[in-house]
Parts: C-alpha cells; sequence; structure tokens
C-alpha cells in the first residue's frame, strides 16, 4: 500500500507560528523525508465558507496568502500536490454520500464541532455546512485514500469520525476505503500553542498570534507584550513556568509562561550559543529563572533572536513568491489538476462499490435488456 498524506488549512487569514509548529513544520520535514508516495496539500476554501458563507471575499483574498506562507515555510510544489478544495468537485459528491452514513446526533457528540459552536457562537443558528464538516474532512481524507494525517490533537476526534464512516462504508459497499493514522507532533509543546496573551489557543480571532510573515518590528512588539508569570514582578523574585493567580475579581486562574512555552517548541541548544551562551540549555535557563535573577526581558530578547531565526528565511522566500503571484496561482492550478486526477479514480471505486455507475455497469444493461426481452415475450 502507498503511503500518502493529506492534511490542510482553512484559508481565513495569513498562517501563525501555531500552525507552523502544530504541522507545517512537519509537513516539510515528511515532505523531504523521502518515506511518502503522494503527499496533499489543501488550501480548505469550501469549508471556510461554511461560517463565512456571507463574505466570500474574505476567503478570495486569503487563498494566495496561505499558498504564500506554504511556499515560505518550505513545502515544495515538486514533492507535494498544494490544491485548492473548492476546484475538486469529487470532494462535495463524496460528501454527499458519507452524509447518509452518520446520524445527527454523532455529530453533535463530535468534541471537535462541540467546541467550534462554542467559540463561534452562530446568530440565527448553526450553517449545516458548519455542522457536517467533519463528514467534508472525512471526504478529503479518503479521496485521496491518505494513510498519514498530520495535525494537532485537537483534531483527534475528526480521525475517529473519519473511520468510523470508513469502516461503515466498508462494512456495508465492500473494502474500498483506507483508514488514516493520526501523526501528532513530537514535540508536546507543539501540540497546542498558546496565544501571546497566554489564553489557550493561538487564534487570529482572539489577535494574539504571530504571523509567519511577520516584519521584525511586528515581532518585537508582540514579544515584548507577552504574558509570562504575573507573580514575577521583580527579577530578584522565583519566576514559575506555570502556577494560578486571583486576579482583583479573586477569580482564580490557572496559567502558563508563554515565553517558555514557545521556547519549549522553537529553541535549540545551538541558540544558546549564538544569541545566550551563558546558558548551555534551556534547563538551565529555567532553572536560574525558577530560582530567582532572571528577568523576563532578558527571555524575551532570546526569545525574539530564535524567533526572527527562523521567521527570516521564511520572510526572504516570501518576498521572492510575491514577484510572480501568477506563477504561485500555477503552482495551484497544477496541483489541482493533479489532485482531482487522482480524487476522480476513488471516486469511481466509491460509485462502483456503491453500485451507482449505471452507465458504466454493461452486465446491468444486459441484464435489464434481457428482462425487459423476456416480458415482451
Amino acid at each position: 500500500m502507498e503511503k500518502i498524506i493529506l492534511t490542510g488549512d482553512r484559508p481565513t487569514g495569513r498562517l501563525h507560528i501555531g500552525h507552523y509548529v502544530g504541522s507545517l513544520r512537519r509537513r516539510v520535514e515528511l515532505q523531504n523525508s523521502g518515506e511518502y508516495d503522494k503527499i496533499f496539500i489543501m488550501i480548505a476554501d469550501a469549508q471556510a465558507l461554511t461560517d463565512n458563507a456571507d463574505n466570500p471575499e474574505k476567503i478570495r483574498q486569503n487563498v494566495i496568502e496561505v499558498a504564500l506562507d506554504y511556499l515560505s515555510a518550505g513545502l515544495d510544489p515538486e514533492k507535494c500536490n498544494i490544491f485548492v478544495q473548492s476546484a475538486v468537485p469529487e470532494l462535495t459528491e463524496l460528501s454527499f454520500y458519507y452524509m447518509n452514513l452518520v446520524s445527527v446526533q454523532r455529530l453533535q457528540r463530535n468534541p471537535t464541532v462541540k467546541t467550534e459552536l462554542e467559540m463561534r457562537k452562530f446568530e440565527g443558528g448553526t450553517p449545516v455546512g458548519f455542522f457536517t464538516y467533519p463528514i467534508s474532512q472525512a471526504a478529503d481524507i479518503t479521496l485521496f485514500k491518505a494513510t498519514t494525517v498530520p495535525v494537532g490533537e485537537d483534531q483527534k476526534p475528526m480521525l475517529e469520525q473519519t473511520n468510523e464512516i470508513v469502516r461503515r462504508f466498508n462494512h456495508i459497499y465492500g473494502g474500498t476505503l483506507v483508514e488514516p493514522k493520526i501523526l501528532l507532533p513530537e514535540n508536546a509543546a507543539c501540540l497546542r500553542l498558546p496565544g501571546t496573551d497566554g489564553k489557550a489557543k493561538m487564534s487570529k480571532s482572539l489577535g494574539n498570534c504571530i504571523y509567519l510573515s511577520d516584519t521584525p518590528k511586528e515581532l518585537k512588539k508582540k514579544v515584548n507584550s507577552m504574558f509570562t508569570d504575573p507573580l514575577h514582578l521583580n527579577i530578584s523574585d522565583p519566576g514559575h513556568l506555570r502556577g494560578t493567580y486571583t486576579d482583583e475579581a479573586g477569580v482564580e486562574h490557572e496559567y502558563q509562561n508563554t515565553v517558555f512555552v514557545y521556547l519549549d517548541a522553537f529553541c535549540t541548544d545551538d541558540d544558546f550559543r549564538t544569541f545566550l551562551p551563558e546558558y548551555a540549555n534551556l534547563d538551565e535557563m529555567k532553572a536560574h529563572y525558577m530560582r530567582g535573577g532572571l528577568g523576563d526581558g532578558t527571555c524575551k530578547k532570546f526569545l525574539l533572536n530564535v524567533l526572527n531565526d527562523r521567521l527570516e528565511p521564511m520572510r526572504q522566500r516570501r518576498r521572492e513568491y510575491e514577484k510572480d503571484i501568477a506563477g504561485v496561482y500555477d503552482i495551484l492550478r497544477r496541483g489541482t489538476a493533479a489532485a482531482r486526477e487522482v480524487g476522480a479514480k476513488t471516486l469511481a471505486e466509491v460509485r462502483h462499490a456503491m453500485r451507482i455507475d449505471y452507465f458504466d455497469d454493461n452486465e446491468l444493461i444486459a441484464e435489464q435488456q434481457k428482462r425487459f426481452d423476456d416480458l415482451a415475450r
């Protein structure tokens, strides 16, 4: 069996470093590993429209932003197919068939759907397209017979739902579809990177993101304002990597020191040799911070150097691709054509398994002709 990857992002804005450590960095590593036969990277514009139907221009403008972020991060169109979801109509057809295999009650129990609905608080009711997006994701994955899906841990329920659909389809119609496996980030700090304000999730809507395309000036402003340890008031005070504090209203909050979460995700021993040689590694730096005597400003300056070191090559590649936007769209066009070719083969197999490939079933046509001939005698 071929080893195939499918993953992607909704084009609702530029990609941020949460996307990078959560999946994008790993995609580049997997692309360059040579271990996979095919890699499909999807710009999920159709899925993004499920909660942006009244603002299609937002999606239209951000398709190119996501494509530029992909290319600047190191995704290579010679090694992977970057494609646009809405331009592969086979996905829509497969989603429709899957809708008959999933109950409303099962979708309501999906933890990811629950969380997303709570965040969005749709006025006037939940759009059906958004409610059923786990089904759409199952189609995205299975149309390409993906064996591996590299995503963050928050997507586990979606993969479970996909495999339920695969098993039900194969049970009813025969073994046509492939069950994918989730591939989580290896670094625990990358499972879910918090926002710069210390909130649990980095989100464009919350305004707490560091974007891959941020300028050095923008990055410096965001790092300097990052949430650290609210109890670390003086440099001499012992610092905390996580803990609890009580706000002015008397409400207790759990917190993580965001600077150190980011350092866990990004820095290496080499960074200390380059930017902060008084420490051999992050463990030494943490120990000093926790016993007191290390200020948040020093920690933030080090993080800023580390992030600039990672992001500057991406900024340079992005500037080069920005010079030829038509060429970027051509990359998307070629990737989408390749995706459609693969998807058409899978959909033909699905239609055959479901016995709805009427025009190609010569045996059916001959059998029915004989039946009607017999009736006419």
